[in-house]
């Protein structure tokens, strides 16, 4: 089911990305990123009342809140550097650029979360790394 997910996602992303450009185009790339996040929050909250898993929150801990807010500031410069990239460039190469982070991911996986860089996978980020170059120049 998490290939599914993972797809979609990926189908999101893309066509997100051609919107991304096109909503840009006549705004400041600052205020097309509040617009999104904005949407991005009624969203989320939505989903978590509409489940009814809002009690978890209690669950999380003071290391869970600060680990998570953390990740959303760095969410938020994410797509803020994106929106500025997409507003000064091509969507054809901010993209690509931007899935460096495939590359980016699987060492850091690999140092804090011991996962394993497998041949196979040091491979595939490789060739995401030479296709990323080949697009992006």
């Amino acid at each position: 089911m998490w290939i599914f997910y993972g797809l979609m996602s990926a189908v999101f992303a893309a066509i997100s990305s051609i919107l991304d450009k096109t909503g840009v185009a006549s705004i400041d790339s600052n205020l097309a990123t509040a617009v999104r996040t904005s949407t991005v929050i009624v969203m989320a909250w939505t989903l978590v009342f509409t489940t009814g898993v809002q009690h978890q929150a209690s669950k999380l801990g003071t290391k869970g809140w600060i680990i998570l807010l953390i990740s959303g500031v760095l969410t938020g410069l994410s797509w803020l550097s994106y929106f500025k990239a997409m507003s000064l460039a091509e969507v054809s190469k901010v993209v690509p650029l931007n899935r460096i982070s495939v590359i980016m991911t699987m060492v850091l996986a690999s140092l804090f979360l011991k996962e394993a860089i497998t041949p196979k996978t040091a491979m595939g980020g490789a060739l995401v790394l030479i296709g990323t170059i080949m697009m992006v120049l």
